[in-house]
């Protein structure tokens, strides 16, 4: 999951030459970071490991900005307020939840399921004034019907725990999100993201203290890679490269990682875990895709 609010930052029409190596680093490797937090939980438990991630990350990129921009771009008081609410919100609940539910439930269809988050977000927008279109609007009908059925299969039916993470971490992403864009705006461009990351990931660290949380150590060769990749390429590489996205591509084209994370999340989940997807599963998961298609071309479309 990441930040749906791609009006934030201006759009160039013009299409750079990253534009593609942007769109392939979303692409890949945020839908690969699914199976990096399944393999990185063999060493590090799911509040540990989410915080002790998005703590570096937010650590390197906010010395990035004083390196290129200086102390004058540093957050102001208030957008460190809001980085608290919001990294709460996206990061505590969100990320640790999805990284507690994978203890049970595949990774692949985690991220499925995590695709109706643009559907969240219209539902939460209508409560800022945000009114949908028609087109989002059954979007929205068809990805509430898709993950109807899925969780209806083998997979989340044997895990009435890892549903309740799930459903609370895209809820409280979706949320985020809208209050990111409308009432609690985060300081502009990397600073605001690694401000999130760092207030995220300290409230994340405090709930792995409370629940008495313990890594193993030393961890794991893969799992430490996991994390590892997790930090550079999923928290910092990825980001970038959406930053840019947002800057020199459509809204649509920049959140279409909606829609392409989860196929990559499946068929990494299948082939390199032997996670188990049922034919039923498969179909509720393309009847989420049509329906985060959908929402995209209908915001698009008011654009």
């Amino acid at each position: 999951m990441t930040h749906l609010a791609a009006h934030t930052l201006p759009h160039n029409p013009a299409a750079p030459r990253l534009l593609i190596p942007a769109l392939l680093a979303c692409y890949l490797v945020w839908g690969s970071t699914y199976l990096a937090i399944r393999f990185a939980l063999v060493s590090f438990p799911p509040f540990f490991q989410m915080g002790s991630r998005f703590l570096v990350a937010g650590v390197l990129l906010m010395a990035w900005v004083l390196w290129r921009h200086g102390r004058q771009a540093l957050p102001t008081g208030l957008q460190w307020r809001n980085a608290l609410v919001i990294g709460g919100l996206m990061l505590a609940i969100g990320m640790g939840g999805v990284a507690s539910a994978q203890q049970h439930i595949g990774s692949g269809l985690i991220a499925t399921f995590i695709a109706v988050v643009p559907m969240m977000v219209c539902g939460w927008g209508l409560l800022f004034g945000k009114r949908p279109s028609r087109l989002e609007l059954v979007g929205m009908l068809v990805g509430v019907v898709g993950a109807l059925l899925l969780v209806r299969g083998a997979s989340f039916g044997a895990a009435p725990v890892g549903i309740a993470f799930i459903v609370a971490s895209t809820l409280a992403w979706s949320l985020g999100s809208v209050l990111q864009t409308t009432r609690l705006p985060l300081a502009p461009g990397p600073a605001g993201f690694a401000s999130e990351m760092l207030c995220g990931g300290a409230v994340l660290m405090a709930i792995s203290q409370v629940l008495g949380e313990q890594a193993q150590w030393p961890p794991q060769p893969l799992a430490l890679a996991a994390w590892a990749y997790l930090v550079v390429f999923g928290s910092l590489i990825a980001f970038s490269a959406y930053l840019y996205l947002l800057a020199h591509a459509s809204p649509a084209l920049a959140t279409s990682y909606a829609f392409v994370n989860p196929v990559i999340a499946l068929f990494l989940g299948v082939v390199l875990a032997g996670e188990v997807v049922t034919g039923g599963e498969w179909f509720a998961s393309g009847v989420i895709i049509f329906g985060v298609v959908m929402i995209l071309v209908g915001t698009s479309g008011k654009r």
